[in-house]
C-alpha cells in the first residue's frame, strides 16, 4: 500500500469550493506515479524497456468530495496481474479516516515499440506487495451505450484534439477524457456519486473528437467518439 498526504487547493476546486472529479483523478495518478517511482519501476525504467502503462477502465465510487483546505489521504495499491493486465485500488480518506472515495482501475501493459500489450516482466510484478481488494462494488468494466426508452440522445461540437490534451508519453491523458466528458453535461445542482471511464481508443493529436451524451433522470452517459462512430471513450455519471 502507498499513501500520501495533501491539502485541497483552491485550482482543485469548483464553483462550490469541492474537489473536482479531474483533479481526484489527477490525485490517483499521481499517487501510483509516486509508488512507481519510488519503487524503481517508474517512468525513466519503464522507458528503457520500450514500456508503458495504458489505463482501460476507472471505477469511482463517491461518498463525498472534499472542499478547499481540507487534509486528505490518497492511497493506492495493486491487487492483481494477470498477463498484459494490472488491477489497482485506490481510495481518498478524510482526518478522521473514513473513505471519501474508493476507486477500481484496469491497466495494461504496452511494448511501446512494437504497440502491443505484454505481460508483465518479473522486475515490474515482483516489485509491488499484491494486497487484498477494498470493499466495494465491482462492475463489470465494458460502459454501454444506452439503447431505446429512458435517455435523450443529444450530439454535441466536435473536438479536435490539441497538444496540451497530451502527457509526457504523448498520448492524450486519462484525465483530459474526464475533462471533455464532464464539459459536455450540465453540472449545476448535480451530485455525482459515482464515475465508469471505459477507454476503447487512444485519440490523437488533431484527431477530431464527436461527443454524444445520453441522459436519464440519474445517469448521464457521454461516448466521445471518431467520425466513424467508433468511440475513443465511454463515460457514464450517476448522480444522486
Amino acid at each position: 500500500m502507498y499513501e500520501y498526504t495533501k491539502r485541497i487547493g483552491f485550482s482543485e476546486c469548483d464553483t462550490d469550493r469541492k474537489l473536482t472529479i479531474t483533479a481526484l483523478i489527477d490525485a490517483f495518478q499521481d499517487c501510483s506515479t509516486f509508488q512507481s517511482e519510488d519503487l524503481n519501476v517508474g517512468f525513466d525504467v519503464l522507458t528503457k524497456q520500450n514500456l508503458v502503462w495504458v489505463i482501460n477502465y476507472w471505477d469511482l465510487q463517491i461518498s463525498s468530495l472534499p472542499h478547499l483546505c481540507d487534509h486528505v489521504t490518497v492511497g493506492t495499491f495493486p491487487y492483481s496481474f494477470k498477463g498484459c493486465f494490472g488491477m489497482r485500488n485506490f481510495y481518498m480518506k478524510n482526518e478522521a479516516g473514513d473513505f471519501l472515495v474508493k476507486a477500481n482501475s484496469m491497466w495494461t501493459l504496452i511494448d511501446s515499440v512494437q504497440v502491443r500489450p505484454v505481460k508483465a516482466p518479473e522486475f515490474i510484478s515482483s516489485a509491488y506487495e499484491i494486497e487484498e481488494k477494498l470493499d466495494m462494488t465491482y462492475n463489470p468494466r465494458k460502459v454501454a451505450i444506452p439503447e431505446g426508452d429512458g435517455f435523450v440522445e443529444t450530439k454535441k461540437e466536435s473536438i479536435q484534439i490539441v497538444k496540451h490534451h497530451l502527457d509526457s508519453n504523448n498520448h492524450v491523458n486519462n484525465g483530459q477524457y474526464v475533462k471533455l466528458a464532464m464539459s459536455q453535461i450540465e453540472q449545476e445542482d448535480i451530485d455525482i456519486v459515482s464515475l465508469r471511464i471505459d477507454y476503447r481508443k487512444q485519440a490523437m493529436l488533431g484527431d477530431m473528437i464527436f461527443p454524444s451524451v445520453y441522459e436519464s433522470d440519474k445517469e448521464k452517459v457521454v461516448a466521445l467518439l471518431d467520425k466513424e462512430g467508433t468511440p475513443f471513450s465511454v463515460s457514464q455519471f450517476v448522480v444522486r
